[in-house]
């Protein structure tokens, strides 16, 4: 073989390996960004896992605060309150990440 004929072979890799680098820069650059789930008007409070794939999660939004069941599914809503009622406010409270139970009882008892 010779020098060009190896070139033919290996040039069109290089192209296609630079095409897949050039694919995956863009998809990084433009993706959603996991950080913006958590901003001030969406919160995930507290996640339980019930069972693979079930789990019980408290999220706030805006005012409310919802009880959620999660499947693989469906995602069927539980239980909405108001965020004055829970206390769940208050921004020191949802970084020390509370307990599921204690929340939970917190909401059951209203």
């Amino acid at each position: 073989m010779s020098f060009f004929e190896i070139l033919k072979l290996v040039f069109p890799l290089f192209l296609i390996v630079a095409m897949l680098y050039g694919v995956l820069l863009f998809v990084k650059k433009y993706q959603f960004k996991g950080s913006k789930l958590n901003s001030d008007n969406f919160r995930i409070v507290t996640t339980l896992m019930l069972m693979p794939k079930k789990y019980l999660s408290v999220v706030k939004v805006n005012d409310k605060v919802l009880i959620l069941g999660l499947s693989e599914q469906n995602i069927t809503l539980l239980k909405e309150m108001n965020a004055e009622e829970l206390s769940l406010n208050d921004d020191s409270q949802l970084q020390n990440n509370p307990n599921f139970l204690d929340v939970f009882k917190k909401m059951i008892r209203q």
